[in-house]
């Protein structure tokens, strides 16, 4: 809720405009960030104080355009003629102001207090152009402020543009737009018809323009406040346009040219692709080059990563000594362990997992911010079109070979909420970096030479799998409409600031903390619960006997109850898979997380695998694990990108039957074999 002393302000732009940067430099790190009602769409709202006053920030989801194409254009234009923001900053990239001032011809007719910010004016000024502000400010009616957000020092334009706005309730002159739709006999004829009708701060010739275009909810919203003789006209005359975004928009993008005429001068220069540039678009080198560049910032991820790891790591060696000093002075075991084994064990994973989120959100923010992921993404979009997605999910699927967990939290770069969880859903599928430490060696060991061979099988169940499951899920999450490779340019490389940088990392790395923690122990402390018993028995604890319960089940999918039991550990990590079998087969202590992870496999364990495991179930039970929810923080992440409950746990499902769908093939497979 926003306090009525709070002044609200709306952040509106095309992507890449720079809206990000000016919101976290604005905010820090006192942002929030969460769901619109009702909506899967990430909201983010921060706040600052200037001059005595409070402000609330709004960062609306960055959008081409205010349509009705996806629940990003719905959310953004309708939070704007609400009238929950007191003012409205238009962003736009002062570089390329042709392409990007078509937000600001979308929004002419909406009838709410804006400024505009031609952000990127450290960019454009080494392009050579030159902009003169006093002339567009002049043919737009309200203030126009030359600027750059990454340069924190200088912020005083933009908070006089800010002050200028609210005092004076400055409204955007549309006439001239208005002027150049007259053109349009279609427009002229609506716009007669809905004279005088308002829906909250659109104007009538704003929904007229709409209404052109075909814009269905726009048209709903016109017609029931129409009486029923003008309700029937319009209908007719809504009915047989054809091509209306392109004869509207031919309009906005003339009126765009009246506005920044002889305001935009360009000193001759000739700007050449670099060699980073050429080697991409290279018809054979192009996607080599980006894979290596993505796996060179996968490695770099794990230097910052270190100091985390090493925390965690450190902590990790408090539960044993703890356990040993709080039993010795008489605390209950169950206490005891709970406080060690469950607690102190997350807490340490958390930590470990937060450097690897810190890492690659600082090694790829980066990437983003100078240029680099606009190019990834320029390389790889066809291709990525063709599952439903955008170039920018190539980064995820490649770091889900190291952990799906760094895949998940590579996804916040995509910017269409429907394609990051597709993404995500598609990135489980990939065996991660505990998978192939895992596999691998089981493979070898009831397979020998023919351990190759499971490895080729498996790669291309993956990509059958990640096929499969991209045509599954994306009916629901990506619209035809998105389904097409991006028309784009290349954009000019930017100088990063670190300030602004870290601030946003932080941010997240917080935010991640906070989610996954929440996640990490609900689900250990459950699965701890069920393995547990005082004796240390772990063949009298409530997992051994469901498991002995439902073996009848579980042997449809070619496991006994132990390599099940096993294969639920496996959710929580691949490691913990070995844990389950050391403890049942040698009779090692009782199940724990810390025993799990710690994976403390019996010297025997191999020839009590292979005395107990035929090699059909060993084979189900390697593609079983394999497939399975990659592990506990993983899970973790994708609720903390997708902020659903909802797809977290459709995903989770979704992978769990797989696996036992694929292992049960696999042990059918293996009967015919052996």
């Amino acid at each position: 809720m926003t306090d009525k002393n709070e002044t609200v302000i709306a952040l509106l732009s095309q992507p890449n405009s720079g809206k990000s940067t000016l919101f976290n430099a604005l905010t820090g790190l006192k942002q929030h960030v969460g769901n619109w009602p009702g909506k899967t769409v990430e909201q983010k709202e921060g706040k600052f104080e200037y001059n005595g006053r409070q402000y609330v920030v709004a960062d609306l989801p960055g959008t081409y355009s205010l349509s009705a194409n996806s629940d990003e254009e719905m959310i953004t234009r309708d939070y704007i003629a609400s009238g929950k923001a007191d003012v409205v900053c238009i962003l736009a990239d002062s570089s390329q102001l042709e392409r990007s001032l078509y937000m600001l011809a979308d929004f002419a007719g909406i009838e709410v207090p804006c400024f505009l910010v031609l952000n990127m004016s450290d960019v454009a000024k080494e392009q050579g152009k030159s902009i003169k502000v006093d002339a567009i400010r002049q043919r737009l009616g309200i203030p126009v402020v030359l600027f750059s957000a990454t340069d924190k020092k200088d912020y005083s334009p933009f908070y006089d543009a800010l002050t200028e706005a609210l005092d004076k309730k400055t409204v955007l002159n549309s006439d001239g737009l208005e002027a150049k739709l007259q053109q349009i006999p279609e427009y002229i004829s609506i716009r007669e018809i809905i004279e005088g009708v308002n829906d909250e701060h659109r104007s009538s010739m704003w929904l007229a323009v709409k209404s052109v275009e075909g814009d269905a909810p726009v048209i709903a919203k016109v017609k029931a406040k129409l009486d029923s003789s003008k309700r029937n006209t319009y209908e007719q005359a809504v009915k047989g346009i054809e091509k209306g975004v392109v004869k509207t928009g031919e309009c906005k993008f003339s009126w765009i040219d009246e506005v920044i005429e002889g305001s935009v001068v360009s000193k001759s220069k000739k700007v050449e692709m670099g060699r980073f540039d050429r080697l991409i678009t290279h018809k054979f080198w192009g996607k080599a080059v980006v894979v290596v560049t993505i796996l060179l910032g996968l490695i770099a991820s794990f230097i910052p990563a270190l100091p985390f790891m090493g925390i965690g790591s450190a902590i990790g060696m408090i539960p044993a000594p703890l356990n040993d000093y709080l039993i010795s002075i008489g605390c209950p075991g169950f206490i005891a362990a709970i406080l060690c084994d469950v607690l102190i064990t997350c807490f340490s994973f958390v930590i470990q997992m937060l450097g690897f989120v810190f890492g690659v959100t600082l090694v790829f923010g980066l990437l983003e911010e100078i240029g680099v992921m606009a190019r990834i993404s320029y390389v790889f979009d066809n291709t990525m079109a063709k599952l439903g997605l955008q170039g920018k999910s190539v980064m995820p699927f490649l770091i889900s070979f190291g952990c799906t967990m760094g895949g998940a939290a590579g996804t916040r770069v995509i910017d269409n909420w429907g394609q990051k969880v597709l993404t995500i859903a598609l990135a489980w599928a990939i065996p991660c970096g505990a998978a192939w430490a895992v596999v691998p060696m089981l493979s070898t060991l009831f397979f020998g030479p023919g351990a190759a061979a499971i490895i080729a099988v498996i790669l291309v169940v993956m990509i059958l799998h990640m096929w499969l499951t991209a045509k599954i899920f994306g009916r629901s999450l990506v619209k035809p409409s998105d389904r097409y490779g991006m028309i784009m340019e290349l954009p000019p490389y930017h100088k990063p600031k670190w300030g602004s940088l870290f601030r946003y990392v932080l941010g997240r790395t917080k935010e991640t903390f906070i989610r996954s923690f929440r996640v990490v122990l609900i689900v250990a402390l459950v699965f701890w619960l069920l393995s547990y018993t005082s004796s240390g028995d772990a063949t009298s604890s409530i997992l051994f006997k469901v498991g002995q319960a439902i073996e009848p089940v579980t042997m449809l999918f070619g496991m006994k109850w132990q390599t099940f039991t096993a294969f639920i550990a496996s959710s929580l990590g691949k490691e913990g898979a070995l844990g389950v079998l050391s403890t049942i087969y040698s009779g090692v202590g009782t199940i724990t997380v810390s025993s799990m992870q710690g994976a403390e496999v019996a010297a025997n364990l191999n020839d009590l695998l292979i005395a107990n495991i035929s090699k059909p179930e060993a084979l189900a039970f390697i593609f079983a694990i394999t497939f399975n929810m990659p592990c506990i923080v993983a899970l973790a992440a994708t609720y903390q990108e997708t902020h659903s409950a909802k797809w977290t746990a459709i995903i989770a499902g979704y992978y769990t039957a797989t696996a036992l769908v694929l292992a049960g093939i696999a042990y059918h497979i293996g009967l015919l074999i052996w």
